[in-house]
């Protein structure tokens, strides 16, 4: 079997957008926009998607969402000439080639991304070569079932979240994950509203579901080392992101703490970026996003990796790629869900791009043994809310 076209196309969604208030989520851009509409920096209303062609009529499908449109030019120039007229089986081999084609600008970021989903695009391809399932290709099953939490609860008014979370107990969940809306340059007053969300929600959901807490990059070290002892009556799982990614002494250093378990790793790329976070012994818990870490190839050798350490990764993310990756995986107990939304920070827009993506019931997805590659057709028809481009 040999590959014979890479297609990729950016789909832009032009449909009815939920424009984003102030301190629905913090962010790394309040520190320098003053809450002018920061979050929406962070919104994404475009994907790219890739399609593998080969000469067997199979085809297969990756996908990313970080920079689409520079993510789209580095594929068509750059990864594509080392594809056309290879075996997709050789998928660790042509990794190797394309990390090394990109690695005098990439590394991480863009051409990581890049890499991702062509490699994504890959492994569904062998898994519809070999008729089975990816995780069976990545070591079979190791759950019955993935337990997945509940990922909204952006910051909001407190009678709109106790309805949200109330919702996600009704059906099911085990976990679920709020936003943060304030951060260090809202000062005391901001830090109590924080609180305020906490409180509400646990007040709805009591004691026996999993609570977690995302501050998306938008809190100093100082500001999270403030916010750590008015966190710990309210039990989290995990503290997400409180600090810019880059700051691998500043998750040491809120870790060291203890009582408050710290999560990171949606920003991080390679293997070599996640080896250094273990040695450090920065985080509790990994998150990265298989269509940003360099795919379903590194996503299993970090799993590896941080399962050496005893440190459990949960991706960033639902989707299919973190799905079967999860599946495959002991030292993975959980998993993202995105639930169903009008679109709005662009997190749901793959259920408008995509058709196969499993739902939850009583808190829990299974994946279908009997499809083979990753389950993932794109939807061709509700693609006509998009503008293509090719």
């Amino acid at each position: 079997m040999k590959i014979t076209e890479v297609r990729t196309r950016v789909v832009q969604w032009e449909g009815k957008t939920t424009p984003l208030p102030p301190h629905f989520c913090t962010n790394p851009m309040d520190l320098v926009m003053f809450r002018e509409a920061s979050m929406e920096n962070f919104a994404f209303h475009e994907w790219v998607l890739v399609e593998v062609f080969t000469d067997a009529g199979l085809v297969g499908l990756g996908n990313a969402a970080l920079s689409p449109l520079v993510t789209k030019s580095c594929i068509d120039n750059y990864l594509r000439p080392l594809l056309i007229g290879a075996d997709p089986w050789d998928a660790e081999y042509l990794w190797q080639q394309m990390y090394r084609r990109t690695m005098a600008f990439g590394r991480k970021g863009i051409g990581m991304t890049a890499i991702s989903a062509v490699d994504i695009a890959l492994w569904d391809l062998m898994g519809k070569s070999a008729k089975q399932p990816v995780y069976r290709l990545l070591g079979g099953r190791t759950k019955k079932k993935i337990p997945v939490y509940a990922s909204r609860l952006y910051s909001m008014p407190l009678n709109e979240l106790r309805i949200e979370a109330q919702r996600y107990k009704d059906q099911g969940y085990k976990a679920m994950k709020l936003r943060f809306g304030w951060g260090p340059v809202d000062g005391a007053e901001g830090m109590q509203r924080n609180i305020e969300l906490l409180r509400t929600i646990r007040e709805v959901v009591g004691d026996g579901i999993d609570l977690m807490a995302d501050a998306y990059m938008g809190w100093t070290l100082d500001y999270a080392k403030r916010m750590l002892p008015l966190l710990e009556p309210f039990h989290l799982r995990w503290l997400e992101e409180p600090v810019i990614p880059d700051d691998t002494r500043g998750y040491k250093e809120l870790k060291s703490h203890g009582h408050v378990p710290i999560a990171g790793g949606e920003h991080e790329f390679t293997i070599f970026g996640f080896r250094d976070l273990l040695e450090a012994n920065a985080l509790d818990y990994i998150q990265f996003d298989t269509n940003r870490v360099g795919g379903i190839s590194q996503a299993r050798k970090i799993s590896a990796l941080a399962e050496s350490f005893q440190i459990p990764v949960v991706p960033h993310a639902g989707q299919m790629h973190n799905y079967h990756v999860v599946m495959a995986s002991l030292n993975s107990p959980m998993a993202e869900f995105f639930p169903q939304v009008d679109v709005e920070v662009g997190n749901e827009l793959f259920w408008y791009i995509f058709d196969g993506e499993p739902t939850p019931v009583d808190g829990y997805i299974n994946l279908d043994e009997n499809v083979a590659g990753l389950g993932l057709t794109v939807n061709e028809k509700s693609l006509k809310r998009f503008k293509i481009i090719e």
